[in-house]
């Protein structure tokens, strides 16, 4: 009889952190270097990258458009289409909302004014950050609720001047729950504590997507746009509840690859079901060339156990190998409709 195995001693004794298993498993690889398609990136940040950089991947990558959530407004916008004369019609900026003036008695009117200048320079759309529910506060403290009524004209503004508001409430499910031993994001918690929104400091997430909810039902001319699959990757019956309750929504899915890519089965039949709903972004500080090409890969392959290449959970993904006319929709039409190109 096999005597069992000696236990590890102190010394080889890991931490969690020290733990990372290299998979044994065998299965093909498709690496897929650009999209099968021209595509458009309805998620980025490009604050930080330099111009000419940021329009070689994306001509690597066949990435023919780039939607910039960090134009903002005045100054800061102008000097962010400045970077990009030199290639146009590939860098489009969106404005945000000045929350520097919450606490103003004319909020309302100033938004709504910073709101049309930046459109009339050139925005094409609206940016709402997770500041809004979690950080944008009264003096007395206070947390904004993201249903809050000084915020229903700017919500009506972008309906009248038909752009999409690309809205971002609450974070991952794990990010609301006790940094215990079943909390699926211990690690990344861990090393990052202010992703954590958990206690009496904050609403839970189900109260702030409720929020979310009753400003895209009171707004119904209003395009949304919930990004990172309206942030409830995690259920994605729930999210397609939202998308048959509100014609106005849709859902974008950048940096929630590590959660469609775990359910590939429902993940497929979801974006078979809401093709004409779904927008192509990932959503990285800088833009690289390895990230987009796990998106061609998650979406055009049918590879098993890859990694996602996030830095939310230890899993691995899966392929799902969509069809032409579905990569088609989610990687242009859908995002080029939005924002009047088709």
């Amino acid at each position: 009889m096999a005597q069992p195995a000696d236990k590890p001693t102190e010394s080889q004794a890991l931490l969690l952190g020290q733990f990372k298993p290299q998979p044994m498993l065998k299965v093909p690889e498709n690496l897929v270097e650009r999209s099968k398609f021209p595509c458009i990136d309805f998620h980025g940040h490009l604050g930080r990258m330099k111009p000419d950089e940021a329009i070689a991947i994306m001509d690597d990558c066949n990435v023919k458009l780039f939607v910039d959530f960090d134009g903002r407004w005045g100054e800061i916008l102008e000097k962010q289409k400045a970077k990009y004369r030199r290639w146009p019609g590939r860098v489009i900026h969106f404005t945000r909302i000045p929350w520097r003036f919450i606490n103003e008695p004319d909020f309302s009117a100033r938004a709504v004014k910073s709101l049309e200048e930046a459109v009339k320079a050139g925005a094409r759309g609206l940016k709402v950050s997770k500041a809004l529910g979690l950080y944008v506060r009264e003096k007395d403290g206070k947390l904004i609720a993201v249903n809050d009524l000084r915020l229903d004209p700017v919500w009506a503004k972008c309906g009248e001047l038909g752009i999409p508001v690309a809205i971002h409430v609450a974070d991952p499910d794990a990010f609301f729950l006790p940094l215990d031993g079943r909390n699926e994001q211990y690690e990344a918690l861990v090393r990052n504590p202010l992703w954590r929104f958990y206690g009496k400091d904050f609403p839970s997430k189900d109260t702030l997507l409720g929020q979310r909810n009753d400003v895209i039902a009171r707004h119904p001319k209003t395009t949304f746009v919930g990004l990172h699959v309206a942030n409830r990757p995690e259920n994605l019956a729930e999210v397609a509840a939202l998308l048959d309750r509100y014609p106005n929504l849709y859902v974008e899915f950048g940096a929630r690859l590590s959660e469609l890519g775990r359910q590939p089965y429902t993940a497929r039949d979801f974006f078979l079901k809401y093709s004409d709903r779904i927008l192509f972004g990932i959503d990285r500080g800088s833009m690289s060339r390895f990230q987009y090409r796990v998106y061609f890969r998650f979406l055009e392959t049918r590879d098993e156990y890859f990694h996602h290449g996030g830095g939310l959970g230890r899993w691995r993904i899966y392929g799902i190998h969509l069809p032409d006319d579905v990569l088609k929709k989610v990687y242009y039409k859908n995002a080029a409709k939005l924002l009047g190109l088709d």
